[in-house]
């Protein structure tokens, strides 16, 4: 089955395995940018570029697909995401690149995603990334959770006024739109999922099974 288009690279032969994760039962290389009047959005490329880390010349991509108030996704993150980081992200091996999908349950999932995206237009995504999960029983709950996360931006060293901006415009909410309209079409309908080398994974996988599926991937590409 065809993918869509993530990072100009078209993801093909998706291979699913469930295990962990939440999901609406409980209750770019360039990105393909969002046009906008038929012109491209530059603030919608700064902030979709500034998911994506890891060495350009990797031959291997792993698309995350996740939910900032997913506890599964805290998890992965917790566990699994620094290890993947420092042995593939770090060596050049991977280029690893997130991507939305914020559940419909999780009240405070979207506005989370949009903080974040507005800071990626600072290059600051990574560090709300990391942010946003260490703290998520903090504002999972909150009735309005946006005094928290401007906390969260000003400590790591956003621009506040450009980055409120950014919340009040557009572009950021259609970009997290089409990341869930890009990972339905790719088969994806939990969180966390991962897109390693082609091939679909869901569930918080541990370490040695991340590390298993990457190094399958890059061998592949041998």
């Amino acid at each position: 089955m065809r993918t869509p288009f993530v990072n100009g690279l078209a993801l093909l032969a998706l291979v699913a395995v469930s295990t962990g994760a939440c999901s609406h039962a409980e209750g770019r290389d360039q990105n393909v940018p969002t046009q906008t009047n038929g012109t491209t959005d530059s603030l919608t490329i700064k902030a979709d570029l500034g998911r994506i880390e890891g060495s350009p010349s990797a031959k291997v991509w792993v698309v995350e697909v996740s939910d900032f108030q997913c506890p599964f996704c805290k998890e992965w993150h917790d566990q699994t995401y620094p290890i993947v980081r420092d042995e593939f992200v770090k060596t050049g091996k991977i280029r690893l690149a997130y991507v939305n999908f914020p559940m419909s349950q999780h009240q405070n999932a979207t506005p989370a995603a949009q903080a974040a995206m507005c800071a990626s237009v600072q290059g600051k995504f990574w560090p709300m990334h990391d942010s946003l999960f260490n703290t998520q029983t903090s504002w999972d709950l909150l009735p309005n959770p946006a005094p928290f996360f401007e906390s969260m931006a000003t400590k790591i060293g956003v621009n506040i006024p450009t980055w409120k901006s950014c919340l009040a415009t557009k572009s950021v909410r259609d970009l997290i739109q089409a990341d869930l309209d890009r990972s339905r079409r790719a088969g994806v309908e939990s969180t966390p999922s991962f897109i390693v080398g082609g091939k679909l994974i869901e569930g918080a996988r541990r370490a040695d099974e991340m590390r298993r599926a990457i190094n399958e991937a890059l061998g592949a590409k041998k």
